[in-house]
């Protein structure tokens, strides 16, 4: 007999599989779809350079202090305690993901980045494949939001990699209140690929960045938080699009001088 901590990982793994009938019709965007904050930074590489969005303070403190400087950065960047299966086991659907090139790769390789660099996009995106295949009825949002040191080859590489990988789960761009379960369903969609770069306009596959909003409070205050949060949502309901609710606190520059050696989870998340 299964466990019912096994039994709960399974629901989690299939919950919209799982979903009553009577959501199956709902459009997405009226749903609140549980999704993780630089989802790839999990697997942050303290061997790896710094990432070339950093600014010449962090990347003169690195070069100083060298890997034990990195050491306290991958305390303050990696934001998740699990790879991309194990978040997808746990029920997220929502992925926030930011590209970068890696100075001097004679490889062209693209990287998952958030200050140090991550894994290699094409394992990541074939890591999440892996579980849509398993799971046929669930359905995942990927948000490159960022790009970092990009050109337009890089795009094209990264749009032949999405091509290659997820072929038809992908959905192509319509009108936001017309994508519910039911029709995802019925045309074995399970892709939603939201791209932040006017590349998205040449691509039918590709939704706009601007049809997945993340407006971003930016504090460390839970109060202020919680106030910001309630106003976009109200403003973001009038608009009928997908948008994104930032749950998250962020450190000011003081915050990571008090708590350097803490890191993020200490200072903040368990606090």
């Amino acid at each position: 007999m299964a466990s019912s901590q096994g039994k709960n990982e399974l629901k989690l793994a299939d919950w919209m599989a799982t979903l009553p009938e009577s959501i199956h019709s709902i459009p997405l965007t009226n749903l609140a779809i549980p999704g993780s904050h630089d989802s790839f930074s999990f697997y942050i590489d303290e061997a790896s350079p710094v990432g070339p969005e950093q600014p010449e303070t962090v990347q003169n403190f690195v070069s100083v202090f060298g890997t034990v400087a990195k050491k306290l950065m991958r305390k303050w960047l990696a934001t998740q305690t699990m790879n991309f299966t194990g978040q997808l086991g746990a029920g997220i659907r929502y992925f926030d993901l930011r590209i970068s090139t890696k100075p001097r790769d004679p490889d062209n390789e693209l990287y998952f980045a958030h200050g140090l660099f991550s894994a290699k996009v094409n394992e990541g995106l074939e890591e999440i494949n892996a579980f849509l295949t398993d799971h046929h009825k669930e359905v995942v949002f990927l948000d490159f939001n960022h790009f970092y040191g990009m050109q337009k080859y890089h795009h094209e590489k990264l749009v032949q990699m999405l091509k290659d990988i997820y072929g038809n789960k992908m959905c192509p761009a319509i009108f936001a209140q017309e994508v519910s379960l039911k029709y995802l369903w019925e045309k074995d969609y399970q892709v939603l690929v939201f791209y932040h770069s006017p590349v998205a306009l040449e691509m039918p596959f590709l939704w706009p960045g601007q049809m997945m909003p993340a407006p971003w409070a930016n504090t460390t205050d839970p109060e202020k938080l919680i106030q910001f949060l309630q106003a976009s949502i109200t403003e973001r309901r009038k608009k009928g699009s997908f948008f994104i609710s930032q749950v998250v606190l962020t450190p000011k520059a003081s915050t990571v001088v008090k708590g350097v050696a803490s890191g993020l989870r200490e200072t903040i998340t368990e606090r």
